[in-house]
């Protein structure tokens, strides 16, 4: 609908919790959360969704940790937890330093 309405902003929060649901099924569908991810992270980079992208980069971040992808979870978890800390978005900073131990 977000698509069909020209609604961007709502098109890229969706595919962000698209990727949260997929990240989250007991048998990961990692391909597919990763691509939703991408795709939010990209739309909302394009319209300047800070917060958004910094979500992003989170939920990425804890894919390829779970994944066993040191290197790509600590990437991303490092811009998330840099970005949330400027943005004061203290909820998901500390989600982001847990993740960061967790690698």
């Amino acid at each position: 609908m977000s698509r069909a309405g020209k609604q961007r902003g709502f098109e890229a929060d969706t595919l962000r919790l698209l990727a949260e649901i997929h990240a989250r099924l007991d048998s990961p569908e990692r391909p597919g959360a990763e691509a939703f991810y991408r795709e939010a992270l990209a739309l909302a980079g394009e319209l300047g969704m800070r917060p958004l992208v910094a979500r992003c980069h989170l939920g990425l971040g804890r894919l390829y940790r779970q994944a066993g992808e040191g290197a790509a979870a600590k990437e991303h978890l490092s811009t998330a937890r840099t970005m949330l800390a400027q943005m004061e978005m203290r909820f998901w900073l500390e989600e982001a330093e847990v993740e960061l131990t967790l690698t």
